[in-house]
Formats: structure tokens, sequence, C-alpha cells
């Protein structure tokens, strides 16, 4: 009786000691998560990596110095509220992902999945609005986007994009053609949440729309030769 007692004793002390084991490797596992974050006091290459992105679109405009300061956390609650963030200032996997900045460890899957989205967009892009500004190419491809977003129109890249009669460049066959250098940067920094478009859903020509009920259209913006709206 007692020989059992002590087996199942001895049973209980194991799953107990397997249990504490595996609890702590959790909280390590969020330690270092936690820890991943680049927040007010950090430094290094990813707190370069955040400020020049921030920079590039708008939201930062001191040095590039790798020095998380006042400025950089304001620079990300402003892309944070931007984007539907929480607005917190930290740089963390939510926030880094929206900006397109991952660890080392999981940017080959994050690009396998994504360069096929962001290599479409920039077909897209070159073929509808090649000779634009480039912010006014970012908003092109913004707008897809915001379409993805919208419950008006198909959840994917694709599905936008080639929806039936959307864009000119699918119908002419523009969409063909291989897109420079710079509309591949413009459908990453779309594809990373820069909006300059405001949040338009829709975008035309006005030296060359027949469309009458496009021209109704609230305008957010007009970027060289398109009009933005929603």
């Amino acid at each position: 009786m007692i020989k059992k007692s002590l087996i199942k004793y001895k049973r209980i002390l194991v799953i107990f000691m397997l249990l504490c084991s595996i609890g702590a490797l959790l909280a390590f596992s969020q330690k270092n998560e936690v820890e991943a974050t680049s927040r007010y006091g950090s430094r290094g290459e990813e707190v370069k990596q955040i400020q020049t992105k921030l920079k590039r679109w708008g939201y930062y405009n001191g040095s590039i110095d790798g020095i998380y300061g006042t400025q950089t956390v304001n620079a990300v609650k402003s892309f944070q509220r931007k984007n539907g963030l929480t607005q917190d200032g930290i740089a963390g996997p939510a926030t880094l992902k929206a900006m397109g900045i991952t660890s080392s460890s999981s940017s080959s899957q994050t690009s396998g999945s994504n360069s096929s989205d962001i290599n479409l967009l920039s077909h897209l892009i070159y073929g509808e609005a090649r000779g634009e500004p480039y912010t006014g190419q970012v908003a092109v491809g913004a707008v897809i986007m915001n379409r993805v977003k919208s419950s008006s129109f198909p959840n994917s890249i694709a599905g936008v994009i080639y929806q039936r009669g959307a864009f000119d460049a699918v119908s002419d066959g523009q969409i063909n053609m291989s897109p420079d250098s710079t509309a591949k940067k413009a459908a990453q920094d779309a594809y990373n949440g820069w909006d300059p478009s405001y949040g338009a859903i829709y975008y035309f020509n006005p030296s060359t729309a027949t469309n009458k009920w496009i021209w109704s259209r609230p305008l957010t913006i007009t970027i060289g030769k398109h009009r933005f709206c929603k």
C-alpha cells in the first residue's frame, strides 16, 4: 500500500516539475518577445530602420541616429494612429509588421508570402501611374490596399486588381509591362501602410475621365494628374 502511494506521489511530482518547466519556458519566450520590441531608450539598427521608414513617409523629422527618443515615439504614435494600431509609441510586433520590418528569423517566411502580392501591385502601379510623382504612385497602390480593407471590394490584392472593369491597365494589358524600380519601391511602401491618398478608394484623371459619377465622389487629394476620392 505504501509502495503504491510512493509511486503515485512520484508521478505527481514528475508531472508538477514538467508543468513548471513549461511555464518557465513560456515566460522566457514572452520576455524575449517583449525585449525584442523597440521602445523609448532603445538603440540599434532596428531603430534606424524605423526612423528611416517613418522619415520617408513624413512622420519623422529627426536624425537617423538609431536612438529611440521622444521624436521617434511621437512619430511611431502618428503612424499607429494612421494605421489603426494601438497608439502606445512602442514598435511592437504589429507595428513592425505594418512598417515592413521583420526579424531575420521570420523575414524569409514573410517575404515568401508577400512577394507575389507586392510584385502584382508594382505591375498595377507601373501600368496606371508611371511618370506620376512618386507620392502619386504610392497613392495608387494605397487605393488598392484600401479596397482590400473595404467590405465593398474583394478581400485580396489580386481580387481587387482583376475585378472586372476596375482598372484600365488590366483592360488594355499594360499591367503585363515590367515595372521599374520606382514602381516596385512604391508598391512596397503602399503595402507597408503608407497612404498619401488619405483613405481614397477611387482615383481618376480629370483630363480623360468620361464617367460623370466619379466626379460626385468626395475628393481627398490631388497628386499629379490624378484626383483621389472616397
